[in-house]
């Protein structure tokens, strides 16, 4: 997609990022607005008119469109909660690995001798475990819970994000508007924020955007192995870890299939808004591929 073509006239020309993107606002909104489109509190565990959990394991009906869990609870209401959940640690993820990666990456490029040896080695070591199976040792040792998830995933997470950097700036490096400015004596600061930054941001952002379904996706597997968010606190990872525990009931298939298919969907439309970003901003990259 050439640069030349207005944006509003890119992005509405293209179906299926206008109907990702709308997906993925609306989820926001969820989370956002829970505490007011939540029909039910994500803890209640029977109707005004039950006196028991006998409505437990209910299909979906039109008082709860998703049916209801082991506990009566409404799975709707507990999935706009989950959404919010799933979401704050995707986003925090993302926002702490990118600033970290950011801040190492422009280090390592801009200055290198022995601050990129340390920060490249330090690189190196954190790759040779996957990052799966290193936030899940980091858990073992703190603790499953939000936070110990969040700070899980982050330790691994800045490491593409400072590759990734460490390359863009070397490579500006030696282009003859950053040489020009250092001749002219522009202070090392000044050089990254005003002339490198601007010009490595948009693989970066494109970058985080993939990182974000990586992110939530973490998030997912680590909350279905019980490691990650911790009942009765609801996030999509644990309502299909419980949906798992009742796989073998016929009247439970929609507390796996719901809060499966809404990872499935949210992961699918982050990816195919980082495709469209990656075509906008990058392209030459499907000449390359």
């Amino acid at each position: 997609m050439s640069r030349k073509v207005p944006f509003m006239h890119w992005f509405f020309g293209k179906s299926r990022l206008i109907i990702s993107f709308c997906f993925i606002i609306m989820l926001l909104v969820c989370a956002l607005a829970a505490p007011v489109l939540s029909p039910y509190p994500a803890d209640r565990v029977y109707d005004d008119s039950a006196d028991d959990l006998a409505e437990a394991f209910t299909g979906p009906t039109w008082a709860h469109p998703f049916g209801k869990d082991d506990l009566g609870r409404d799975v709707l209401s507990r999935m706009i909660w989950g959404s919010r959940v799933s979401l704050l640690v995707g986003f925090a993820v993302v926002g702490i690995s990118l600033f970290l990666g950011l801040v190492l990456g422009v280090i390592a490029g801009y200055f290198r001798g022995w601050l990129d040896e340390m920060i490249m080695r330090t690189i190196d070591l954190l790759l040779a475990f996957p990052g799966i199976l290193f936030a899940i040792g980091i858990i073992a040792i703190l603790g499953p819970g939000t936070l110990q998830t969040i700070f899980a995933l982050c330790l691994t997470g800045w490491v593409s994000y400072a590759r990734l950097v460490r390359g863009l700036v070397l490579a500006e490096w030696g282009k003859n508007y950053i040489q020009s400015a250092i001749v002219l004596g522009a202070r090392p600061f000044r050089t990254i924020i005003v002339h490198i930054l601007p010009n490595i941001m948009s693989p970066i952002m494109i970058k985080a955007t993939f990182g974000l379904a990586g992110a939530i996706m973490a998030e997912a597997s680590l909350s279905f192995l019980g490691l990650g968010v911790q009942p009765p606190t609801p996030s999509w990872g644990n309502m299909l870890n419980l949906g798992a525990k009742y796989l073998i009931l016929p009247e439970a298939w929609h507390l796996t299939v719901f809060p499966g298919l809404a990872i499935v969907l949210l992961i699918m439309a982050i990816n195919i808004l980082g495709e469209a970003l990656r075509d906008r901003f990058d392209p030459g990259y499907n000449d390359e591929n």
